[in-house]
């Protein structure tokens, strides 16, 4: 399955940083969006506006593969009161390599430029990025994503048994041998 990340660089007002990036929505890329060729797995940033409050990028080429030994991190994340897709992203300086020809000429007045470069729907997997000093946040799961993870979790998720462990004061001492 492809999807794209609507990105948004929204305008603050703070003495210290005048904007700050922010996914919005991880959407279903169905090819309406793409500016890449078939079979291409390159990310490619698009820019889409600007209003007063901020300018809006649409980022495509991200697949996403569900993994059986990650089924207790989707279980974690549909259980959750508001499942949702984690979206990994870093600040580029060169972000050339990203951004579609079109849209370079926009791109050339910032100094970074966010880039998303993973989607995942596992806690566990959003868990060890955030861990590993990445970027990450959480943007809603639409209802229609959340159906099919729902029914993937269904299948392939197996909770372990739980285990009794017995008190240790009916474990009995420990006592050495009487001679």
């Amino acid at each position: 399955m492809r999807f794209a990340v609507f990105m948004r660089k929204q305008n603050i007002d703070n003495p210290w940083v005048s904007y700050k990036w922010i996914p919005q929505e991880v959407l279903p890329d169905h090819g309406q969006f793409s500016v890449l060729e078939a079979g291409s797995k390159a990310i490619v940033g698009e820019y889409l506006g600007r209003d007063t409050d901020g300018e809006n990028w649409i980022f495509t080429g991200y697949e996403l593969n569900l993994f059986p030994d990650e089924a207790e991190g989707y279980y974690l994340n549909i259980a959750a009161d508001n499942p949702c897709w984690f979206v990994m992203w870093r600040l580029e300086e060169n972000f050339v390599q990203y951004i579609d020809s079109q849209s370079l000429a926009m791109a050339k007045d910032s100094e970074t430029i966010a880039v998303p470069h993973r989607i995942c729907l596992s806690y566990n997997e959003a868990a060890r990025l955030m861990d590993g000093g990445e970027s990450v946040d959480a943007v809603p799961l639409s209802i229609e994503c959340a159906s099919w993870l729902q029914d993937y979790v269904n299948t392939h998720y197996k909770p372990e048994p739980k285990k009794r462990h017995r008190p240790a004061s009916f474990k009995g001492a420990e006592r050495p041998a009487e001679e």
